[in-house]
């Protein structure tokens, strides 16, 4: 990515935040130095950020000047958004080791947060730098806090002299102008005239605020069609309607100072979320919250941060910072509920989507999300139920919705209801035509249920075309092969999917089934055997059935299908391959 401001954030390299694999550490005993300190490793090791302040702490009580532990303890407290927590521990980094970078950090975000101008403003004419675009940005908003707009404007507009600034330049002066109540220059910075613009989400938002304030709702409506067609986010699709319906939209993206450097830091952490460290993202997420609190894109940013971490206890909590009268509130369930069903939590997020539902029942990815819930727990009916419901809210169709669609066959095939099924996973492949998954799914449903053979060999090849890695997808092919009764073809596909999933007991029954049909019945015999192994608890046993693999292995396939009353195997196909 060459965003601008990913060459400023990349500046700021602190090797404290490296996140190392997590390794099985000694941490019983924490009683002694030893011990706080390995524990403190592990939680650092793991993101358990909170395990990490409390033994970090224990082990920095012990050995007070020692600078390893005092960057984790910095990172625990960053990560848990505990700023003031981290200000005395910075400090005492700062004495020992003034060029500290992260030290540095903490205490630049504490004197912006207390709005102590004269120190950001020395803190970075000193030996430290952020990074890059980041220092004249944050000076910028440092001048505005003095009151000296026109020495802020003075160092945008000398930004805006470099190719590289021009862009991220122009953003922030359109923002410190609107926050001096001058929309109109603000609104022609943004409208692309002057600068080539790409605005973000929180851009569009502000922009659309901005517009608002001039009395332009239908341009801010436009504007959002045409920057965010078809989001399905639903605070911005909240905020249309309200632009729509012709209320005027407070601007409050940018209230103060702070909230100028909150939404800059929140900016740099957005650009460096796909590509950055996940802990040096989070500490730009935290910075902006702590400047402004009510920035709820930072909020959001930071809760997907402990997402990619895998501490879903934490993202829960942030997810639960944005409050109900929030238009980001319904995203933030959405996400709070995604980390709860990752811990296992499942009653937890279908309660959470469902107050959405009551307090939105107009949004439908609220119903959509719920449906899933549903559906990852085999509530078939239920979920049936709740994608009913968002189907019945498109008012316009778009070819994100066959995911929808796709879903509602799945529930409705499992309940036994084909013929709506079947009608579902058409309707999506009109949505999105050859998408793979759907492909795959009706193609192996036709093959299940011995019908339209030609038609899911065809769509399965397709499918196989799109995603040739697939296992299952691969799978699909090698079956509907087997049923044709082209069982040397089935062969190839059949291993490949093996390969491709070793341990699955469904496609491992296949392969068994394909070697038995063309005579290599010692393989197929171990290839049963394999399936029954691999079955579990979580095994769906309507795919692969043990009792059926087991009389397999005990008479072979061919009496099983006598015994079922199904048609046999042709031996002349396997005669030839003897």
């Amino acid at each position: 990515m060459n965003h601008p401001l990913v060459r400023a954030a990349r500046a700021l390299t602190l090797s404290a935040l490296v996140v190392a694999t997590p390794m099985a550490l000694p941490a019983q005993n924490v009683t002694g130095f030893t011990g706080a300190y390995l524990a403190a490793r592990s939680a650092d090791q793991n993101a358990d950020f909170k395990a990490l302040v409390e033994y970090g702490s224990r082990a920095l009580a012990q050995r007070p000047d020692n600078p390893g532990i005092m960057e984790g303890l910095l990172i625990a407290h960053l990560g848990l958004g505990q700023i003031d927590e981290a200000v005395p521990i910075a400090r005492r980094l700062a004495d020992i080791s003034p060029e500290n970078e992260l030290g540095q950090l903490v205490l630049l975000g504490d004197a912006m947060g207390r709005e102590d101008w004269a120190s950001v403003q020395e803190t970075l004419d000193g030996t430290f730098s952020v990074g890059g675009l980041m220092d004249p940005l944050i000076l910028a908003w440092a001048a505005i806090g003095e009151g000296q707009m026109s020495r802020a404007l003075e160092i945008f507009d000398e930004l805006a002299q470099d190719e590289v600034a021009r862009q991220v330049s122009a953003f922030q002066k359109a923002q410190a102008l609107a926050y001096v109540g001058d929309f109109e220059g603000a609104a022609r910075i943004l409208s692309g005239d002057e600068v080539d613009l790409e605005l973000n989400r929180s851009g569009v938002i502000a922009y659309a605020q901005i517009l608002s304030q001039l009395e332009r709702n239908q341009d801010a409506v436009d504007m959002i069609d045409e920057r965010l067609p078809n989001t399905g986010d639903e605070e911005i699709e909240t905020l249309r309607e309200e632009l729509s319906a012709g209320k005027p939209i407070e601007f409050d993206a940018i209230r103060s100072p702070k909230d100028g450097l909150s939404a800059l830091f929140y900016n740099v952490g957005e650009v460096l979320a796909d590509e950055a460290n996940p802990s040096l993202v989070l500490i730009y997420a935290r910075l902006a919250q702590h400047l402004n609190p009510d920035n709820v894109s930072a909020t959001l940013l930071t809760a997907g941060v402990f997402e990619s971490m895998m501490n879903h206890e934490l993202a829960v909590e942030t997810y639960s910072l944005v409050a109900p009268d929030s238009r980001a509130w319904p995203q933030a369930m959405l996400g709070k509920a995604l980390a709860l069903r990752r811990s296992d939590r499942t009653e937890e997020a279908i309660t959470t989507l469902q107050e959405v539902a009551d307090a939105y029942p107009n949004l439908a990815p609220i119903h959509v999300a719920l449906g899933d819930e549903f559906r990852f727990g085999e509530r078939w009916e239920e979920a049936t139920l709740a994608y009913d419901t968002a189907i019945a809210l498109y008012e316009t169709e778009v070819p994100q919705q066959w995911a929808v669609y796709f879903s509602r066959g799945i529930t409705n095939e499992r309940m036994g209801a084909w013929d709506e099924a079947e009608a579902d996973f058409l309707k999506a492949l009109e949505l999105q035509p050859d998408q793979p998954a759907v492909l795959n799914y009706l193609g192996y449903s036709y093959v299940e249920r011995r019908e339209k053979l030609d038609t899911a060999l065809e769509m399965i090849r397709t499918a196989v075309e799109a995603r040739p890695d697939e296992g299952y997808i691969i799978d699909s092919l090698g079956w509907v092969y087997y049923r044709l009764g082209r069982y040397r073809d089935a062969v190839e596909p059949m291993e490949k999917a093996v390969q491709l999933m070793p341990v699955d007991p469904v496609v491992n029954d296949h392969l068994g089934d394909v070697y038995w049909a063309v005579g290599r019945t010692r393989e197929a015999e171990f290839q049963w055997a394999r399936a029954l192994s691999f079955i579990t608890d979580d095994t769906d046993l309507e795919e692969v059935k043990p009792d059926r693999i087991r009389r397999k292995l005990e008479v072979g396939l061919d009496k099983v299908l006598e015994e079922e009353g199904a048609d046999p195997i042709e031996y002349e196909e396997r005669a030839a391959v003897q």
